[in-house]
Parts: structure tokens; C-alpha cells; sequence
């Protein structure tokens, strides 16, 4: 069966193309009347030793990193649908006492309108380390799992960042992209998220939390950026697409593969990184946050381009890997600001083989192991007086107990 797929561009003639696109497309790309792609600077490629880069000295002498992890969405038998979130805070020098805080959400669907939640404001727990909050998720009739996990997900991230914003001095990384695009996508998507998204004012809130981390960080001066693992944009694929009518990329990431990797005409090297200029995007959900788009509506205290989202990638051919570096315009304006962040970017995938320090130590902290997972589900379901929803697939692969 596989040899009767005949694919209608090789790989070779795929890589040509993607450098067509490269030099005569991207500066700027053109997407119905709009510049969905803009280099900041001069567009260009680069390449750095694996040694070299893991060898410099720190651009930034300390660096802040934050995550946020969830149990996944549970559903009971009584209609209740639940996701709880941990968000934690990294340091580079390492700071036990932050390391130790959390800014815990548990999210709750139903559709009994005579079910009754807790909602007070924040709880203090752990001797005022951690703070935690239940928060009544809007009704909808499909999407439940998706709705409870991107609030708990975005809102504990928000404002654990939020709340130990001005411990940082140096430079903030989050664990993920800069705005909440879980989010953002619903607009333009199915009409239920798309009008939670713009009536509703839980997801407000959540995004105007990324608009004051934002505002915050510009008006103290400090950077911050976010480190996207999994990129899966697919403004210049849908661009080039719709004025070339083809586009042999699954999405940006493949394309910035052709264009990035060095062995594409041989064997792969294992001791260089390689690397873009930064971009601003408009594309996609970016457009919401730019200075074309109206923010939901919501308050912006800098000028609106400020918020707009700049963008590099980074190619690590010992893995295939490919991660995006996303900063705001405000920050990424200043060329030494934006190789500052991309030197410190290359430092820690070169030593890590995977995302920088910071990164990979918040990740750490925020995560929810399996048996605390387990744990946690056996206390809801005596909580609710309900048992978890189980089906064949949680049996056979033994969710049931890991969520």
C-alpha cells in the first residue's frame, strides 16, 4: 500500500522550493493584504558550533523560567468535568523559596445549573507558598474537556507569572508561546468556543493576564520571551499556499526544516546548531495581539504594536528538533536585546540537547506525576461522590488511574 503513494513533489524539489520562498517570499509575505510575516533586521541563516554555543558566557546572569502542568480533563459520571493545573517558577541560579511556591486552578464544567462551587477568591496553603482556586468554567454543549483544560492551564500560568513578576531581573522564559494560543485559536474556529471567547469573561481575563505580563515586563525593562517545543504554525505554509497554490509543508515547522537543516544534501552533522533572523508574525492568532487587531477588545496600556509577536527558530540537527523563540516587539525592537535572547536560546539547547535550563527545570516543577495524579483522582471522586468516567481505551492503557 505504501508503495502505491506517489508523492507529487520529491523531497530534493520540496527543499528548491522552500528556498524560493525563502529569498523572494518572506521579506515581507503577503497574506490577503496583510504582512503576516516582516523580518526584523536583515533575513538570514546562521550556523553555530555545538562547543562554541555551550561554552559562552550567559548573555543573561539570571534566568526565570515558567510552567504549568495539568492532571488532564476528567469527566464523572454525575456530568462534572474537572481539569486542575500547577503553575511553578524556575531560577537560574536556583532559589529554593520560589521554587517551593505554586499557584494551583481547578477548573470545573457542568451543566446542572443547580450545581454550587466554591469560588472565593485565592486560598493561601503550604505556610503562604501556595495559592489555589476553584473557578466555574462557562457552559457549553460540546468541547467541555477542552474548555476546563486551556482555563486552568493558561489562568494558573498567568498569574503565578504575574504574582513573581518582580523577582525577576534579568530575563523571563515561558515554558510555551507568549500568548495563551490555546486560547486565541478558538476565534475563527467553532462557534460555541469562538463566542466564549469573545462574550464570556473568564477567557478575557485570562488573556488580558498575558497583556499586564506584557505591559510589566516592558515598563521594568526586563525581557521575557517564550519557548515553543512543539511550533505548529502554518501562517507562511497557508500563505504561499493561497498565492502559489501549493505548499509541499505540513506546516511551518517543515518548512523552516528545509531551510535550516544542514545535511539536507548529505549526512546530517551532529556539532552545529543553525538559526534564523527574527520575524514579526501576524499570521493566525498572532493577528489578534497585533497592532491590525483589536485584542478582544481588551485594555492595552503601550502602543498596540508593542504587543505584537516577534519570532525566531532554532534548528538542533542531533535530534531533528526544531523550537521556536517568541518575544514581544517591544522587546525584540532592539537588535543586541533579540541576540542576546538567541545566544542565550542556542546556549541551552546546545548543553541540553532539548530546551534551555530554565526551561526544562520549571517543566520539572509544574509537573504532576502519575501516582500524585492517581492520588488526586481518587480524592475527587470521594469529593463528588462520583466515580471517573471509564471506557475501553482507559482500561487497556490503564488512563483510568494516570488521567
Amino acid at each position: 500500500m505504501a508503495e502505491r503513494i506517489r508523492p507529487g513533489v520529491d523531497q530534493g524539489e520540496g527543499v528548491e522550493f522552500a528556498e524560493t520562498v525563502w529569498g523572494s517570499f518572506l521579506d515581507p509575505l503577503w497574506h490577503d493584504d496583510v504582512r503576516v510575516i516582516e523580518p526584523l533586521g536583515e533575513l538570514r541563516r546562521r550556523r553555530i558550533d555545538v562547543e562554541d554555543a555551550a561554552l559562552q558566557s550567559d548573555p543573561f546572569p539570571t534566568r526565570h523560567g515558567l510552567d504549568s502542568g495539568t492532571i488532564n480533563p476528567t469527566t464523572f459520571k454525575n456530568g462534572v468535568v474537572i481539569d486542575v493545573a500547577q503553575a511553578a517558577m524556575s531560577a537560574i541560579p536556583s532559589d529554593l523559596e520560589l521554587h517551593r511556591g505554586r499557584t494551583l486552578v481547578m477548573s470545573v464544567h457542568s451543566n446542572d445549573v443547580g450545581a454550587s462551587f466554591d469560588e472565593a477568591d485565592w486560598h493561601p496553603d503550604d505556610e503562604g507558598y501556595t495559592r489555589h482556586r476553584v473557578i466555574q468554567v462557562p457552559r457549553v454543549d460540546r468541547f467541555e474537556q477542552q474548555v476546563v483544560h486551556v482555563l486552568a492551564l493558561y489562568l494558573a500560568e498567568s498569574e503565578h507569572a504575574l504574582s513573581n513578576a518582580d523577582l525577576v531581573e534579568d530575563l523571563l522564559v515561558l515554558d510555551g508561546p507568549l500568548y495563551p494560543k490555546g486560547l486565541l485559536e478558538w476565534q475563527g474556529r467553532e462557534s460555541g468556543l469562538e463566542q466564549l471567547l469573545t462574550v464570556e469573561a473568564r477567557p478575557r481575563d485570562v488573556v488580558a493576564n498575558y497583556l499586564r505580563l506584557v505591559e510589566r515586563f516592558v515598563e521594568r525593562g526586563v525581557p521575557l520571551c517564550g519557548f515553543v517545543k512543539t511550533p505548529s504554525a502554518r501562517t507562511i505554509t497557508r500563505a504561499i499556499r493561497s498565492s502559489q497554490g501549493n505548499a509541499p509543508w505540513v506546516n511551518d515547522t517543515a518548512f523552516f526544516k528545509a531551510i535550516l537543516d544542514p545535511g539536507r544534501d548529505g549526512d546530517r552533522p551532529t556539532d552545529v546548531l543553525t538559526a534564523t533572523n527574527w520575524f514579526v508574525s501576524r499570521g493566525g492568532p498572532d493577528w489578534i495581539v497585533s497592532a491590525g487587531g483589536d485584542a478582544l477588545g481588551l485594555e492595552r496600556n503601550l502602543d498596540p504594536a508593542d504587543y505584537e509577536v516577534a519570532f525566531c527558530v532554532v534548528y538542533d540537527p542531533r535530534a531533528d528538533h526544531l523550537f521556536r523563540v517568541e518575544a514581544p516587539l517591544a522587546v525584540a525592537r532592539d537588535a543586541e536585546t533579540r541576540e542576546r535572547l538567541l545566544m542565550q536560546v542556542l546556549q541551552g539547547v546546545a548543553i541540553e540537547a532539548g530546551p534551555p535550563p530554565a526551561v526544562a527545570k520549571a517543566d520539572e516543577l509544574a509537573r504532576i506525576s502519575r501516582d500524585e495524579k492517581a492520588a488526586l483522582g481518587r480524592a475527587l471522586e470521594r469529593a463528588l461522590e462520583s466515580e471517573r468516567e471509564r471506557d475501553y481505551d482507559t482500561s487497556r492503557w490503564g488512563v483510568a488511574e494516570g488521567f
